[in-house]
């Protein structure tokens, strides 16, 4: 495979199935997120553009609940669509006649190809619906018809700008983004992607906090730069126990393993044995990693030894 910008892993596998598991064992609930209908989350792309989630939700619910399908929606009257959009202080209110719009497209039938009543199924065609552009068209390709390309927001540029050093250009982003998604499952993949970076790596990272699946082979967190396209100063990280772990993460992967001692001046440089930052220390900073699956750590012959998990 042609050379990926950046510091992309060589092992993409376990880059996808940490993320999948992560995303799959604990992620927000939202109710599109439970739904494969394409109406449902058409609707609910529309209504997440530029307004927080979280207040998205109750809206997205009584939208439904007024018009339950694009039939029911194309059928409405285009001043009532447009006063819910603004009851609900949703905002430009140019979206809701757009979606009107594409209901009553699909239920006439004026995609070419696409039967009336029917949706069409990939980004191309989901952007003859007006107002639907390439990102809402895959988003819904991707959560309805499991049949999306790779989702380059944001979010996901801050993620692998931060993880795998990849540089701020669009071409870069979207390869390295593609390469990384699995054949056939953009529904699981770019919910997870996008969760992380909504979670675990906003523009104030929680990799720890969050249970980052990718801070094994995180270039910020190992460096302690958390820097991105979108957050043009460096949060304080300097002497942080969030950059003191990501050191034991990068050094343990150029050895087999090491003994405590062998281990702290490597992390730090005044380390001693007994000291503030010496063995009682160190072991907190291991047992936290531990805790996490990262680190592995073992008593042999009076010893301590770590090596990654």
């Amino acid at each position: 495979m042609t050379d990926l910008p950046g510091s992309v892993p060589e092992d993409r596998a376990a880059v996808r199935d940490a993320l999948v598991a992560w995303y799959e064992d604990d992620h927000r609930e939202f109710p599109w997120r439970r739904t494969d209908d394409p109406y449902e989350i058409l609707v609910s792309e529309v209504m997440s553009q530029q307004t927080q989630l979280g207040r998205v939700v109750a809206a997205w619910e009584d939208f439904l609940e007024r018009w339950p399908t694009a039939a029911d929606l194309a059928a409405a009257d285009r001043a009532d669509v447009v006063a819910f959009w603004t009851s609900h202080s949703l905002g430009y209110n140019n979206r809701a006649k757009y979606l009107h719009e594409s209901a009553r497209q699909v239920t006439e039938g004026e995609v070419e190809g696409v039967e009336p009543g029917e949706w069409p199924q990939t980004p191309e065609l989901l952007q003859e619906l007006h107002g639907v552009g390439p990102y809402t068209a895959n988003a819904v390709a991707s959560f309805a018809f499991n049949n999306g390309d790779a989702v380059v927001d944001t979010n996901v540029k801050r993620v692998l700008y931060r993880a795998f050093d990849v540089p701020d250009d669009d071409a870069a982003f979207e390869d390295v983004a593609r390469a990384l998604m699995p054949d056939g499952e953009s529904r699981v993949w770019n919910n997870a992607i996008m969760e992380l970076g909504g979670v675990a790596c906003e523009k104030t990272p929680a990799c720890d906090a969050e249970s980052c699946p990718w801070r094994e082979w995180c270039h910020a967190y190992e460096t302690g730069d958390f820097t991105a396209p979108d957050v043009p100063t460096q949060p304080e990280f300097e002497g942080s126990r969030r950059q003191m772990r990501g050191r034991v993460i990068s050094t343990l992967k150029e050895y087999d393993e090491l003994a405590l001692d062998d281990l702290g001046p490597r992390i730090r440089v005044d380390y001693a044995p007994d000291g503030e930052y010496g063995r009682e220390w160190l072991s907190g900073l291991l047992a936290d990693l531990s805790d996490d699956g990262l680190v592995e750590v073992d008593e042999r012959d009076g010893e301590t030894v770590a090596r990654l998990g």
